[in-house]
C-alpha cells in the first residue's frame, strides 16, 4: 500500500480498551499499534468477540481508549474535548454503516448534505450532486430512502460519507444486509473512492469476499493484531480466518 502523500490516515500507538475492573475486567483491545496510509482501503476481520468492532469505534473516536493514543489524519484525538471531537467527526470523518442509518423524512440529497449542516455549514448542492453522480444516483437526489431499493440506500449512505471529503470513511459490515450482487456493486464504490478520489477506508467485515476488495487485511483476535494478507483473494483470506478461529489458544475478548 503506498503511502501517496507521506502522512498517515490512522494512527494507533498502544491503544488498549478494558471494560469493568478487577477480575471481572474485559479486555477488548491488548496494546494496538497500527498505522495506515493515505489512499488505502484496509479491511478488518476476526472471530465473534475477537475485538474488531472496538477497534473500529475507538479508531473513529466513538469510543475512548482506556491507554494509547488516536490520531486521525494527523490530528491526535484521544484528550479531545467531545464537542471538539464531534465537530471533527462531521466534517473530516464518513460512516457507512450496514443499517444505511438515513432519514426516512428526508430526501436523498438532504440525506446527503446532512453532515454539513450538523456542523454549522450551508449545504453545497453542487457538492451533493457530484458524490450522488459518483455512485450512480444523480437522478434519484429528490426521492425518499423508502422509494430507494437497499442498494441504492446504501449508496446515498456512501455519497453522505464521502461528501465532506473525509480524512477516512469507517464502514462497518457495509454489504451485510445485501445480496452478493449488490454488495459487490457497494464496494466497488468504495474501491473507486479509494483509487479514483484518494480516499481512505477502514471497512469492519465477516466476509472473505468483501474483504478481498481491500488493499490488506487486519485480523483481530483476543484484542490484538495477529495476522494480515496484502492483496490476497477471498480463498486465502477464508483460510487464514479458519485457522484463526480454530487455533487452540484463541478465547473470546469482546465484540
Amino acid at each position: 500500500m503506498p503511502d501517496i502523500s507521506g502522512e498517515w490516515a490512522v494512527e494507533l500507538h498502544g491503544v488498549t480498551r478494558r471494560y469493568g475492573r478487577g477480575g471481572t475486567a474485559v479486555h477488548a483491545l491488548r496494546g494496538i499499534d497500527l498505522t495506515l496510509p493515505r489512499r488505502s482501503f484496509t479491511a478488518v476481520m476476526g472471530p465473534s468477540g475477537s475485538g474488531k468492532s472496538t477497534f473500529l469505534q475507538c479508531a473513529a473516536g466513538l469510543d475512548r481508549p482506556t491507554r494509547g493514543t488516536v490520531r486521525l489524519g494527523g490530528t491526535e484525538i484521544t484528550g479531545m474535548k467531545e464537542n471538539k471531537l464531534t465537530a471533527l467527526r462531521r466534517t473530516r470523518l464518513g460512516f457507512v454503516f450496514q443499517a444505511f442509518n438515513l432519514l426516512p423524512s428526508l430526501t436523498v440529497e438532504q440525506n446527503v448534505v446532512l453532515p454539513t449542516r450538523l456542523a454549522g455549514h450551508r449545504p453545497d448542492r453542487r457538492r451533493a450532486a457530484e458524490v450522488l453522480a459518483q455512485v450512480g444516483l444523480a437522478d434519484k437526489a429528490r426521492r425518499r430512502p423508502g422509494q430507494l431499493s437497499g442498494g441504492q440506500q446504501q449508496r446515498v449512505a456512501i455519497a453522505r460519507a464521502l461528501v465532506t471529503r473525509p480524512d477516512v470513511v469507517f464502514a462497518d459490515e457495509p454489504t451485510g444486509a445485501l445480496d452478493t450482487t449488490t454488495a459487490a456493486e457497494i464496494l466497488a464504490l468504495l474501491r473507486d473512492a479509494v483509487d479514483t478520489h484518494g480516499a481512505t477506508v477502514v471497512m469492519v467485515t465477516h466476509d472473505p469476499t468483501a474483504a478481498a476488495w481491500a488493499d490488506r487485511v487486519l485480523f483481530l483476535a483476543d484484542g490484538e493484531i495477529a495476522d494480515h494478507l496484502d492483496r490476497a483473494p477471498a480463498t486465502t483470506i477464508a483460510s487464514r480466518m479458519t485457522a484463526l478461529t480454530t487455533r487452540p489458544t484463541y478465547a473470546p475478548a469482546a465484540a
